[in-house]
């Protein structure tokens, strides 16, 4: 299981704009919208761009550079709602002044596999 880590102070990350930081070795986009915290993967999954950096308008944020859509509360893409492409969504909480992220840690490809092998 992951652990909660603090990225950023609350003030640092302007009203309906995101931040990248670096959470348990990946990029993660934060969020703030109507006073809330979201994070989602920074790396949008078409080409790569960091999607922080991208136009946010209610709850949904546009990759700066093919303006694809995805919900900063839930990951899902906007521009084809039906389809599995997602990009991951994290939880977030703020203690005290501090906004954190929680991650999962990284799973081993085949670590479940290796369990049922005792």
């Amino acid at each position: 299981m992951g652990e909660f880590q603090s990225v950023a102070r609350t003030g640092d990350i302007p009203e309906g704009e995101g931040r990248a930081f670096a959470v348990s070795g990946r990029m993660v986009a934060v969020f703030l919208r109507d006073g809330q915290y979201h994070a989602i993967n920074d790396s949008c999954p078409h080409m790569g761009a960091s999607l922080a950096t991208g136009w946010v308008e209610d709850d949904q944020v546009t990759c700066p550079w093919h303006a694809w859509r995805f919900c900063i509360t839930d990951g899902s893409w906007l521009d084809n709602p039906q389809s599995d492409l997602n990009t991951d969504c994290y939880e977030v909480r703020v203690v005290e002044n501090e906004i954190q992220v929680l991650v999962p840690e990284r799973q081993d490809p085949g670590t479940d596999a290796a369990a049922g092998d005792e």
